[in-house]
Order: C-alpha cells, then structure tokens, then sequence
C-alpha cells in the first residue's frame, strides 16, 4: 500500500467522524440559538469531533471492521452527549 492510499483509507475511515463533528454543533447552534449563544462553536465542534473519532476506532477495534451501524448509533449518541455536556451543563 502507498503512502497515498494509507492516508486514504484513514481520511475515509474518520469521514464520518468528522462530518458530525461538523453538522451536529451547526445545527445545535441554530436550533438552540439563545442558549448557545455563550458556547463556542469551534469548542463543541473540536470536542464532537474528538468523541466521534473515539468511538470509530472503538468499533474497528470490537467490532473488527468499521462501517457498522452500531458504531454510527453510538456515534450520534456521543456526539449528542458531548453538545449536552458541552452546551448546557458546562456552557
């Protein structure tokens, strides 16, 4: 394998990750605008970002392959406890 195609399979393997990373706080900061208007959207992107690339790598790991949709719902569920933690409890 290339250097090339390693850094491709890791850019695809954290995609996804990444991609709520930076949906989800977008989103967060437009529905909840007046209660977030305080929290950083940088901060809760860097640290959804950080919890979803966490749980990716925990499925490749128990799971053996990435891509399982339980590791996508478990995913979303850390994404939306790190804005819950982020935003309101710690915000």
């Amino acid at each position: 394998m290339s250097p090339v195609d390693a850094f491709w399979h890791l850019a695809n393997l954290f995609c996804p990750a990444f991609g709520l990373a930076l949906i989800a706080p977008t989103l967060a900061k437009l529905l909840w605008r007046h209660d977030l208007r305080r929290v950083a959207w940088r901060g809760l992107a860097l640290w959804t970002g950080a919890a979803c690339a966490a749980v990716v790598l925990a499925g490749l790991v128990l799971l053996g392959r990435d891509g399982r949709m339980a590791t996508y719902a478990t995913m979303v569920l850390a994404a939306t406890a790190v804005l819950w933690w982020r935003g309101w409890v710690r915000g």
